[in-house]
């Protein structure tokens, strides 16, 4: 049996689409591809258990539909599975079509739309197979078992039609997967060499882990990956060293990026650390990961940096209290303030997200995030932030408080416009450009201001800085533009 996982071209004038591995669907003017972990471990585990593979990202081939679809009939393929996000399900319904059209071929989705409407997909298109929750390996693993007749069952979580009427497999519990008993993601059926080209990170070979799935804390009221992973799950320290090692020797890797949600705290982590040491890890390494505040102390941050954490990545989401309660983020703008000080005492890079738009935050309100964030960046306590707006995804709990309390700018079944390209939901005082300028501010405010460009120039050492410091300059007028609308 052929299985293709595959991400089908998707063209607009908006640029090129950020999807998988992505809490936030975005279209982006400057190009920047995530390595795709769970997508990729899902091919990994198919090829160890005997199917033929084929790994087919369109997206960061920079393919158009005739090349993918002349690849397409040129490949002997039994399944294809596509990851998808709302802004561009409706995409990949059509893509369904298409295929279908070419050649009988079954389809599976999954993704957090899917997960979200499960049923939906079937109503709009000639899929097969939708996987609900984020366990796409062990899913489609399934999937192709049941096709193949190896067993006469699917775990739970499985929708599918049968005699016209859609069915389902059973309860999902991803509990039930042991995240341990995977092999390693092969990285050169995936194609993990394409992913690196546009991401700008100072130091190459860069690749991406994931030790856990997804999130310890999960209550974000905003977040769509709790969706995908109702209850956080983690791999065992030694598995996910092992899996460094053959990334520092076969790959000769100098920088690792763990996606998880939020990277762990407590035990594990201080045992992940020291255990880095011990192998000497930290001297070939440096590597960067997800946090919250709440999750870092001085002693933790010692030993962070003992093992050559280089970076952490932050939620800051708004410079509100109220917002920060409203959206469950358990934590206080006094801790924003102290931690990335904390952080930045113990010599680690801080890089912030935050959210603009929210439909209780009064345009001040929403300038105090600016404010901020303005403020951390300029005084040295933050070295890199992204901006932005926030999205009701379907699923979440604030695409149901959304619906409940009418916040929407439009039908909420317009999924295309949930791109960033907009507002999705009303504001108190601001007009939809309003809160795009904001979006706007963010870049042209602090990363323009002077005194932030003296700073970085003066971190120059090499020639690699200078490269670094230009994309990354790159990127910022590229954000501008994706914040135009």
């Amino acid at each position: 049996m052929n299985i293709m996982v595959c991400y089908p071209p998707l063209h607009s004038y908006k640029g090129v689409p950020l999807l998988s591995q992505n809490r936030q669907f975005q279209w982006f003017n400057n190009p920047t591809y995530i390595f795709p972990i769970i997508p990729a471990s899902a091919a990994t585990l198919l090829k160890f258990n005997g199917y033929n593979v084929i790994w087919k990202d369109a997206i960061v081939e920079g393919l158009i539909d005739q090349e993918f679809l002349e690849f397409f009939k040129k490949s002997n393929v039994d399944i294809i599975a596509i990851e998808t996000k709302t802004p561009v399900i409706k995409m990949h319904w059509e893509w369904i079509e298409r295929l279908k059209d070419i050649k009988e071929v079954k389809i599976v989705l999954m993704g957090d739309h899917v997960s979200a409407f499960p049923e939906e997909s079937f109503e709009n298109s000639k899929v097969d197979f939708i996987i609900t929750g984020g366990d796409y390996d062990f899913s489609l693993l399934s999937i192709c078992d049941y096709l193949s007749h190896k067993h006469s069952w699917m775990i739970g979580g499985i929708y599918f039609k049968e005699n016209n009427v859609i069915k389902k497999s059973g309860i999902l519990n991803l509990e039930n997967n042991n995240l341990d008993d995977l092999p390693f993601i092969d990285r050169e059926l995936t194609k993990c060499n394409l992913y690196n080209i546009e991401y700008n990170i100072p130091v190459k070979p860069f690749m991406y882990i994931m030790s856990g799935r997804d999130c310890p804390y999960g209550k974000c009221k905003f977040c769509a990956w709790p969706i995908l992973f109702p209850k956080h799950r983690v791999r065992g320290v030694k598995n996910v060293l092992d899996e460094i090692g053959i990334l520092i020797e076969k790959y000769d890797v100098k920088e690792i990026f763990d996606d998880s949600g939020t990277f762990m705290n407590g035990k594990w982590l201080e045992d992940f650390c020291n255990e880095i040491i011990n192998r000497g890890y930290n001297k070939k390494i440096s590597f960067s990961c997800n946090m919250r505040f709440d999750f870092i102390n001085d002693e933790n941050l010692r030993l962070m940096k003992k093992a050559n954490f280089r970076l952490l990545k932050l939620g800051l989401e708004s410079g509100n209290q109220k917002t920060l309660d409203k959206i469950c983020k358990s934590i206080t703008i006094e801790q924003i303030i102290n931690g990335c000080k904390l952080i930045k005492k113990n010599r680690l890079n801080v890089h912030l997200t935050m959210i603009i738009g929210y439909p209780w935050e009064t345009r001040k309100e929403a300038l105090n995030t600016l404010i901020l964030a303005k403020k951390l960046m300029l005084s040295g306590d933050a070295d890199i932030l992204q901006s932005t707006i926030i999205i009701p995804y379907p699923g979440t709990p604030l695409f149901k408080e959304a619906l409940e309390r009418g916040w929407f700018r439009f039908n909420y079944k317009y999924y295309e416009r949930y791109d960033m390209r907009e507002p999705v939901l009303k504001t108190i005082d601001m007009e939809a450009d309003d809160v795009m300028n904001i979006c706007n501010m963010i870049y042209t405010k602090i990363f323009l201001n002077p005194k932030y460009i003296l700073r970085h120039i003066s971190k120059i050492r090499n020639i690699n800085d200078i490269k670094y410091k230009l994309k990354g300059l790159k990127a910022v007028f590229g954000h501008i533009k994706d914040f135009k609308g």
